[in-house]
């Protein structure tokens, strides 16, 4: 999380610009794959920019049908262009742009070289790198195109990122972004006309809510196009298609590693995107049928030295995850979450989980007067109702702070509001059926405490860096890994390695250094 500029403005749900949505984007992921109206308070700082290489997994129920009349009217053309400033706005919430000039010519040359095999090669794009550790990618119809040095650093070779960045030219050429609107505005149009002109409001936020469904179910086809095409792209274009699934591949397995389940997180109901494993066997099918395995090029060592020394995982300055604890040397906090948690840095909150998913957290700063009481803030800032008598002044790691239980259908939560100068932080944790997290939640809580200078001065920044293999197996190469945990597993996924593989000697492989 990002400190001040990144922190929830009362009970607002903060999400991406509602312009940038190039990529199909559809309903926003709950965290963790959490759903329900109390559990919203777990991911009230989700971005909602959806993301087409990103950690979104899950099946699509069957949904209802929503029927547009045909004389509803069309809205062709009204999409929203893009200005610079929602580009700036845009770059901004990812953390900036990237600045590696060698990592930047290879994806604006890898990207002409794709537009040249597309359906569109007289489009032009204009390509930004984003400092974000994420694993994202996005295309807007304009022609920008953005890729974080998180998916940068998972690709393991040239043909793996032009797969992602030829899924994401496809969206354009095929003008999913206009159509997904289109679609989008006409259903609004008759849901409001239901509700207000014929004077059925039960009918019109029926129709509202089965469209929901008919939207995600259309972006998921959305999706499936992309790969098709993009998979064609991939190989018009002189590069290996088989590409594809091993990033897709490398994506779903980082999405095991962040969950420490060994599988995909939760589905939301409402998954933008079909299944990875699904998008795997598709894009494995579609390959073939171009080839067999070994038709075009990876251009794999040009790769690994174009990425040679970029960033990697969490900017210290925004707080960074060692294991259980988290530090933010920005804002001058540190906790440690009780065992059996992972969590997760991400831009507005640190959000955490265990393994099982029955027990979650959250952590994030909240805009609040320093006169308003704490008791107020922590009301005003959550969905559902406060279990009446429950509310208690306590002070935390030296500073005033108020806690609460709140009781949902399936979740039981522990929350905090604590004051540190004038900087308002919520520590929120929540147990699946009636059990009380309270033990794990006082463990928490008094846990926080100020960063130490010598802590601080720690944080180094990691890195990727290349490194020939010398004899030996890919366990003495992990144990160089600068991670604080599963450092085997994480060297494999970053590299493209299953469990007993060997090295070959004097080739290149990625390792995560200080």
């Amino acid at each position: 999380m990002g400190g001040v500029a990144k922190r929830a403005e009362g009970s607002s749900r903060r999400r991406g610009p509602a312009s940038a949505r190039g990529c199909a984007p559809g309903q926003g992921v709950l965290a963790h794959g959490v759903s329900g109206r109390a559990v919203l308070g777990l991911a009230a700082l989700a971005l909602g920019l959806a993301s087409c290489a990103g950690d979104q997994t899950g099946a699509v129920l069957t949904p209802a049908a929503v029927s547009v009349p045909a004389e509803a009217p069309r809205t062709t053309g009204r999409a929203r262009t893009v200005s610079d400033a929602d580009h700036a706005k845009l770059v901004g919430s990812f953390g900036g742009e990237y600045r590696a000039p060698a990592t930047l010519r290879l994806v604006s040359e890898v990207t002409d070289r794709l537009v040249k095999a597309s359906e569109r090669p007289d489009q032009t794009y204009v390509v930004t790198l984003l400092d974000s550790p994420v694993v994202n990618a996005f295309a807007l119809p304009n022609g920008r195109l953005y890729a974080t040095r998180g998916l940068l650093a998972l690709a393991s070779d040239t043909s793996e990122i032009a797969a992602v960045l030829a899924h994401e030219i496809a969206h354009v050429t095929l003008s999913h972004a206009n159509a997904r609107t289109e679609l989008e505005l006409r259903s609004q149009l008759v849901s409001r006309v239901v509700a207000d002109v014929l004077n059925d409001p039960a009918t019109g936020a029926q129709l509202q809510n089965q469209s929901r469904f008919a939207l995600a179910r259309f972006s998921r086809e959305q999706e499936l196009e992309a790969d098709a095409v993009g998979v064609r792209t991939l190989a018009g274009a002189g590069y290996d298609p088989f590409g594809a699934g091993r990033f897709l591949t490398a994506l779903n397995r980082t999405i095991a590693l962040k969950t420490g389940a060994g599988s995909a997180s939760e589905p939301d109901m409402l998954a933008t995107h079909p299944g990875t494993a699904e998008r795997i066997t598709l894009v494995t099918r579609a390959a073939r049928r171009i080839g067999a395995p070994g038709v075009g090029t990876d251009d794999r060592a040009r790769y690994l030295a174009a990425i040679d020394g970029i960033a990697y995982g969490d900017n210290p300055g925004e707080g960074v995850v060692r294991g259980r604890r988290f530090l933010h040397p920005s804002l001058g906090i540190a906790f440690e979450v009780p065992e059996g948690f992972t969590i997760e840095n991400t831009k507005n909150a640190v959000l955490g989980t265990t393994n099982e998913g029955s027990r979650r957290l959250l952590f994030d700063q909240v805009e609040a007067n320093p006169e308003r009481s704490l008791e107020d803030v922590l009301k005003a800032t959550w969905n559902d109702a406060i279990e009446a008598g429950s509310v208690e002044g306590r002070t935390i790691a030296g500073h005033p702070a108020v806690v609460a239980v709140s009781r949902g259908k399936d979740w039981t939560f522990r929350l905090a509001a604590i004051r540190v100068g004038e900087a308002t932080y919520r520590m929120i944790m929540a147990a699946k059926g009636a059990t009380d997290p309270d033990p794990a939640f006082r463990r928490w809580t008094g846990s926080l405490a100020a960063v130490s200078p010598e802590e601080t001065r720690s944080l180094k920044p990691l890195r990727i860096q290349i490194v020939p293999a010398p004899s030996g197996t890919p366990e003495d190469l992990a144990q160089r890994m600068a991670v604080s945990d599963r450092a085997l597993d994480r060297f494999l996924v970053l590299n493209g390695l299953e469990r007993g593989a060997t090295l070959r000697t004097g080739q290149s492989y990625k390792l995560v250094v200080e």
